[in-house]
């Protein structure tokens, strides 16, 4: 009822906000882990001086891929240098980036919270917009099998979901390579639509400059001969 709505408004309100978390799909103890691949492309837009963090639910034994592009910048030095690290669930740092774009790979040691931030911090006087692509993917299954089960098997059924777990890996490190061409194509589209801008800016700037000084020196010719004229007559 209403009560139950203006409870769950409560603990919203109240629960903790800021940094993202993404929460893995099954808890230990009850069904086998979910051991696939979990990923997010997308977007952000950083302030001034400040801080993006994300939280990345990864399993033990999982590759960790991290990779950004800084697709548009503001400011005075109007640099596109950001710092991304990554952190494992310990707080121990596991990677550093400090470019207009990069990567950050490696292997989870543990299962938990891998951390992903961004520090703006550098840039005092204007907003970046990070385009992000990060998650983690398992090449197997083998850790969730009995003992018995870990020899190679024959049955066709087998083969084949060997077979489609391996077509499944190779889509997904194409859907890696086509997000790395989004991200290039963003950030170049930003820069040619702020070069437009910047021409069309200067371009106008220079037509008016030319426009006034030949206006100027029409009215000072027009004051010299003004000027010899009324000299003449005096004569």
């Amino acid at each position: 009822g209403s009560g139950t709505m203006l409870l769950l408004v409560l603990l919203a309100l109240l629960g903790p906000a800021g940094c993202p978390k993404t929460e893995p799909l099954s808890m230990a103890g009850q069904e086998p882990l979910f051991r696939g691949a979990d990923r997010y492309d997308f977007a952000i837009v950083i302030p001034a001086g400040a801080v993006e963090c994300f939280w990345q639910f990864a399993h033990q034994s999982g590759n960790f891929f991290f990779s950004y592009e800084v697709q548009r910048a503001t400011g005075i030095a109007n640099s596109r240098n950001i710092l991304a690290t990554a952190s494992d669930p310990n707080g121990v740092q596991l990677g550093i980036s400090q470019h207009m774009r990069g990567q950050i790979n490696f292997l989870t040691k543990e299962t938990g919270f891998y951390q992903l931030c961004l520090d703006n911090q550098e840039n005092h006087f204007g907003f970046m917009q990070v385009y992000l692509n990060f998650g983690v993917y398992y090449e197997g299954f083998e850790e969730n099998k009995q003992p018995e089960e870990r020899k190679e098997l024959n049955d066709t059924l087998e083969a084949i979901g060997t077979s489609i777990h391996k077509l499944q890996l190779h889509i997904f490190h194409m859907w890696r390579f086509y997000n790395f061409a989004r991200m290039r194509k963003g950030a170049d589209s930003f820069l040619l639509e702020s070069n437009y801008r910047y021409v069309n800016w200067w371009s106008m700037a220079q037509s008016c400059i030319i426009v006034l000084s030949g206006v100027l020196q029409l009215y000072f010719l027009k004051r010299l001969f003004n000027g010899q004229s009324s000299s003449r007559q005096r004569c």
